[in-house]
């Protein structure tokens, strides 16, 4: 049969082209429906959490509530996606579990402490602005978040179980990185309990090799979304969130934070531990010049 034949084509030429385009773009705003709930479901974490430092005023909440506010878009985008099940629940449990882990240490770190400098740094600047200022701060970190969480979505999304090689690099990377970061974090909040450690640079354990070992760990978690996505049109979209987290912490609100002019002078030996120490990736350090 020649279906390029007009007389016959509204009676015997196959239909599936046109369906398949319909049916394509319906799972596009799909998609795009379950990614903008996301986007209102951080959103509104974040300006309960303004609304809450309007009577703390204690801005690093932000802090707790940004790392839950993502594992809250994962859960979301496991339960609305259509992908295979097996899928979905990967995105929804390794999101919930890494944001419930970093969230919870956040708790325990700043629950009953002041506000954390650089926050009230940001108030003395902002001035009588500061209570609109630090909302637009706020909604600004919905958005990074709001970004961070395509993973999640294009995991969610998955058609089909990806190849068993690919799925076990994956959930190996968020092992290695989970509990990588939470044991740097641990390392360094038993050095800080110390009261012998207070003034001291801490090379204890992961520290010895890397100056920002969580932070390095953080960024590696996203990674292991990538062989996850692999399959779907959309895998390209995992790259964005390890090269974002990356540029945050490296550049605007991690490393920049803490190696601060007056964080180093407070210190003892830290300019020596920056001389020796890898900045991000774990590596073996230097010879210190003092050394004999």
């Amino acid at each position: 049969m020649d279906c390029s034949n007009a007389a016959r084509l509204a009676s015997n030429c196959p239909r599936r082209s046109n369906s398949g385009l319909r049916w394509t773009n319906r799972r596009l705003r799909r998609v795009i429906t379950t990614y903008l709930i996301g986007l209102a479901a951080i959103t509104a974490v974040l300006i309960a959490t303004w609304v809450l430092q309007l009577k703390t005023r204690n801005a690093g909440h932000v802090d707790i509530t940004w790392s839950f506010s993502l594992g809250l878009a994962a859960v979301i985008y496991a339960l609305l996606a259509d992908g295979e099940t097996v899928m979905r629940l990967l995105a929804g449990v390794l999101g919930l579990v890494w944001s419930a882990r970093l969230g919870g240490y956040l708790y325990l770190r700043n629950v009953g402490a002041p506000e954390d400098s650089r926050y009230t740094a940001l108030r003395e600047k902002w001035g009588q602005a500061q209570d609109r200022n630090m909302l637009l701060f706020y909604l600004f970190q919905g958005v990074m978040a709001w970004v961070l969480s395509l993973p999640f979505l294009v995991v969610a999304y998955q058609q089909a179980v990806v190849a068993a090689p690919l799925l076990v690099l994956g959930v190996v990377i968020w092992a290695i990185s989970v509990l990588g970061e939470a044991l740097a974090d641990y390392q360094l909040m038993a050095f800080k309990a110390d009261p012998a450690n207070r003034g001291k640079v801490c090379r204890q354990g992961l520290w010895y090799y890397s100056r920002h070992p969580n932070y390095f760990f953080e960024s590696l978690h996203w990674v292991a979304y990538i062989p996850l996505a692999l399959g779907s049109s959309l895998w390209w979209l995992t790259l964005v969130s390890p090269l974002l987290m990356a540029w945050l912490l490296l550049k605007v609100s991690g490393v920049p934070g803490v190696e601060t002019p007056e964080g180093k002078r407070k210190r003892e030996g830290y300019d020596e531990y920056v001389r020796t120490t890898s900045s991000f990736i774990p590596w073996p350090p230097k010879a210190s010049k003092h050394k004999v």
